[in-house]
């Protein structure tokens, strides 16, 4: 086992940050976590230069993971970092990446599926390109997700740019359990 492999899990789900992190630990990595942005702050400026990150994309709070993500890339220019989210859009996933996140899996997502993500290191041009249909509601969602990303998550503007009433969006929004 090597203490090269420094971890660093950024995820507010208590139970699932503790089950990562002793998943990790069995397979070698020193692992260190926190539960939101702040906490993930205090370890940066602790010195902590991971070699690999988990950060989950919708913590509690106001700052989601895709800041986390800005954060660890700054600190730790080669880390490989993967984005879990219970909610994935294209528009997370793309804006995930251009922030510098290697990899976005939706959870569910087991130890392996990580260390899978963290181990490639190129795309696959042999990937199927029409290996799904998007549903109407999909399509419909991934607009609603690009547009909030672009007016930064304000809904009265997300909903003025998709010329729907404010209260229709937010019922969308409160079926999909997106803050």
């Amino acid at each position: 086992m090597s203490d090269d492999r420094q971890l660093l899990i950024v995820e507010d789900d208590e139970t699932f940050a503790r089950t990562l992190r002793r998943s990790f630990e069995r397979r070698g990595y020193t692992v260190e976590s926190a539960a939101s942005h702040d906490g993930l702050q205090v370890l940066l400026a602790g010195g902590l230069v991971p070699t690999h990150a988990v950060l989950d994309l919708k913590l509690s709070g106001s700052v989601s993971g895709l800041a986390c993500v800005q954060a660890v890339r700054a600190a730790a220019p080669d880390a490989r970092i993967v984005v879990l989210t219970g909610f994935a859009s294209i528009a997370t996933a793309v804006e995930a990446i251009k922030l510098g996140a290697d990899h976005y899996l939706a959870k569910p997502s087991n130890t392996d599926d990580i260390e899978a993500a963290f181990a490639r290191t190129q795309g696959d041009a042999g990937a199927s390109v029409d290996a799904r249909q998007s549903s109407i509601k999909t399509v419909e969602w991934e607009h609603i997700h690009q547009t909030l990303v672009d007016t930064d998550f304000n809904v009265s503007e997300t909903a003025r740019r998709l010329g729907m009433h404010r209260r229709t969006l937010a019922r969308k929004l409160e079926k999909r359990q997106l803050k």
